[in-house]
């Protein structure tokens, strides 16, 4: 593999996120339970979600706006102020959740810092992720920080442009397929795939490509043993 750039995603991919906002949905649902059952509940909150992702993008932000948007609607307009307050400090909650590494992210990054120019290459809110990234203690590992406001192949051409590599020289490591394998394999890119214990359904896609600039590994260390020479 003639590999000069490796990306990283963020979320899920090096440390906790989507359980978090799981937890924040139970919350929200919990809430709300005299209007409707729970599994209609997170339905409704995840149309109106990716309803507003044109607008206010990925991140806590606009998922605070989304659950106060659902309630109203859910309620009729009828939804308590202390109700929406509620919802307010559930975001507030989501914003100031810990940084909690995956395993051996560290160990990882420090193996493959001095072989590659290594980056992030995420999505959502640029306050909220630069907040996560500096909490995580991993900014040192990485030679540019890229928060993406989507993960389509336009945006990764044009990341690649800005590293001023072709794509074939590229890998993106993540968690999601439809955001950070498949975009990357269409442009000529290469990928790899470390699945998480539980996604975004936003995120979800059954079928994996059947790509030789595609593999996929249990655990993130597994990247070592494909991308490092051993004697």
């Amino acid at each position: 593999m003639d590999i000069k750039v490796i990306a990283f995603d963020a979320d899920d991919t090096l440390w906790v996120n989507e359980p978090y906002f799981q937890e924040t949905e139970q919350k929200f649902c919990t809430l709300m339970e005299a209007y409707l059952p729970p599994h209609e509940l997170s339905q409704e909150l995840l149309k109106i979600e990716i309803a507003n992702l044109g607008i206010y993008g990925y991140g806590i932000k606009g998922y605070i706006l989304s659950m106060i948007e659902a309630a109203l609607k859910i309620s009729g307009n009828t939804l308590p102020m202390d109700a929406i307050n509620k919802i307010v400090d559930f975001g507030k909650e989501l914003l100031h959740q810990p940084i909690e590494l995956l395993d051996d992210v560290k160990e990882v990054l420090q193996a493959l810092k001095g072989h590659y120019r290594l980056v992030v290459a995420t999505k959502g809110d640029l306050l909220d992720q630069e907040r996560k990234l500096k909490k995580s203690g991993l900014s040192h590992f990485f030679h540019h920080i890229e928060i993406m406001s989507e993960k389509g192949e336009s945006d990764y051409r044009k990341l690649l442009r800005h590293l001023d590599i072709a794509p074939g020289e590229f890998l993106m490591i993540g968690n999601s397929l439809k955001s950070d394998v498949l975009p990357v394999i269409n442009i000529g890119g290469q990928a790899i795939h470390v699945p998480f214990h539980t996604t975004w359904a936003h995120e979800h896609v059954e079928i994996k490509p059947e790509h030789a600039a595609f593999k996929q590994v249990a655990h993130l260390t597994e990247v070592l043993a494909l991308l490092l020479e051993t004697p």
